[in-house]
């Protein structure tokens, strides 16, 4: 069978009004209004009146002009212009009736306008995916048989197929989505940007969408079940009769190139939910881990890089590279990451690197400074406002308090055992792990991952050394 053309299907100016540069938004606008428009109807077919004064209305409430040779200043006029060119023949979003009973004439929705329309929409808002609702309707197709015993290709395969493909590029995008994420993270510039985008991370809607295909919420259960139905599909010699029937009829091909095309479909599904479904979660996995890593070492090097402690920035820049090379994470990074983990060697001296000490200058004349005597209560005052803004909640003596609390005499303690209930308890989390080497803890990650309160984060186990 020849392969479809896509402009062998539609009019050949179809696009050309999304593309005809200062009216294009102009068009574009036109037709999502007019496809608002039916939707408290119950068809795509309108009086033709109506369908102009909604693009009249739009034009006037915005202020806008056709940049058109033949431009008017009457909206109406210009409104039955857009009609005409969305009308015509080469570019048909739209069709013109006469009404068989009231000889008025009405405005149809083609089903290709309609299409664009939708498409035009999903670019502006995309909608989110509920990864887990796939898994779950191939899942309830396999457990009522009777339903599609009938007509298995339609009311079975054909719909699994479709629900495990669109998972598969769900994830995909998720995949792509986090990638993204850690590629903003090196952009980064102050440590109130860097909380917000960890924050936004935590409360981002696909990490819970991640989170309900984990092993706790029994996906993989559906999962065995799915298989083994699809097995069945391909090796039950009346089963696999049938579907290759219903599918001869439905798609009107031949017996064999029918069988073969079940052969694909099952192969297909069975692959993505066997293998490449564990390859993507893997992966997604992985750039959470990423993710947290970079946050916590980028966190720490945005509060240490302007500080005068010696040492504390090339300590920063050394825990982090170990970490890159625990988590393997350097391989996986976009380039405009790698920037990150690069250190200058400087290997020569120029005088223009040098600095000379200045000369004192000599005081000429005398100065005199009227001395101010605080009170007792002033001083105290002071005191206490000096240590107010010296006060960190997450500095490393009190992120030793908290593990010593938290631990209760143990040699170790579960992250899962740790409170996670506010966006404080997922910071002091963050700084204690941030801390643990530096004060004589072992930390070991785990594989899975846990979720309280819309917070997410990856298990890992903290062990007192033998120094603590």
């Amino acid at each position: 069978m020849a392969a479809t053309s896509l402009f062998s299907v539609i009019p050949k100016n179809f696009f050309n009004y999304l593309s005809s540069g200062s009216n294009s938004e102009i068009y574009s606008a036109c037709l999502l209004e007019i496809y608002h428009e039916y939707d408290r109807e119950i068809s795509y077919r309108l009086p033709r009146e109506r369908i102009r004064d909604t693009v009249r209305a739009w034009l006037l409430e915005n202020h806008v002009d056709l940049q058109e040779d033949e431009k008017s200043s009457d909206k109406t006029i210009e409104a039955s212009r857009i009609l005409r060119n969305f009308m015509d023949p080469d570019v048909a979003w739209l069709e013109e009736e006469n009404d068989e009973n009231t000889y008025e004439k009405q405005i149809v929705m083609t089903e290709n306008g309609v299409r664009l329309s939708e498409f035009l929409l999903q670019l502006m808002k995309p909608e989110t995916a509920e990864f887990s609702s796939y898994i779950f309707n191939i899942y309830n197709i396999f457990q009522n048989p009777g339903q599609w015993e009938e007509e298995p290709y339609v009311n079975a395969l054909r719909p699994i197929y479709q629900n495990a493909k669109s998972l598969s590029g769900a994830l995909k995008r998720l995949s792509t989505y986090i990638r993204k994420i850690i590629e903003k993270m090196v952009q980064e510039e102050t440590l109130e940007s860097l909380t917000e985008n960890l924050l936004q991370y935590c409360n981002g809607e696909f990490i819970h969408e991640y989170a309900r295909l984990n092993k706790q919420q029994n996906i993989h259960i559906y999962r065995r079940r799915i298989l083994d139905g699809l097995s069945e599909f391909k090796y039950n010699d009346d089963i696999f009769a049938g579907l290759a029937e219903n599918c001869r009829k439905e798609d009107r091909i031949g017996r064999e190139e029918a069988e073969d095309q079940i052969y694909y479909m099952i192969d297909s599904a069975k692959r993505f939910l066997s293998d490449d479904y564990d390859a993507i979660l893997r992966e997604i996995r992985h750039k959470l881990n990423v993710y947290l890593q970079v946050a916590v070492g980028r966190a720490r090097f945005l509060k240490n890089r302007d500080g005068d402690s010696k040492g504390n920035v090339e300590r920063v820049i050394r825990m982090i590279a170990d970490e890159a090379k625990t988590v393997g994470m350097k391989e996986d990074l976009p380039d405009s990451c790698r920037g990150l983990f690069s250190l200058e060697l400087n290997e020569f001296i120029d005088r223009g690197s040098l600095r000379y000490p200045r000369k004192q200058r000599a005081i000429r004349t005398a100065v005199s400074e009227e001395l101010i005597t605080l009170s007792p209560e002033d001083r105290e005052r002071a005191a206490r406002e000096l240590e107010r803004e010296r006060f960190n909640p997450y500095s490393k003596d009190l992120m030793q308090l908290y593990l010593e609390q938290q631990m209760e005499g143990r040699r170790e303690i579960d992250s899962t055992e740790l409170p996670l209930d506010t966006v404080s308890d997922l910071i002091s989390i963050l700084s204690s792990a941030a801390y643990a080497r530096e004060l004589g803890y072992d930390i070991e990650a785990q594989d899975g991952f846990y979720e309280t309160e819309h917070l997410i984060l990856r298990e890992f186990t903290i062990r007192k050394g033998d120094s603590v």
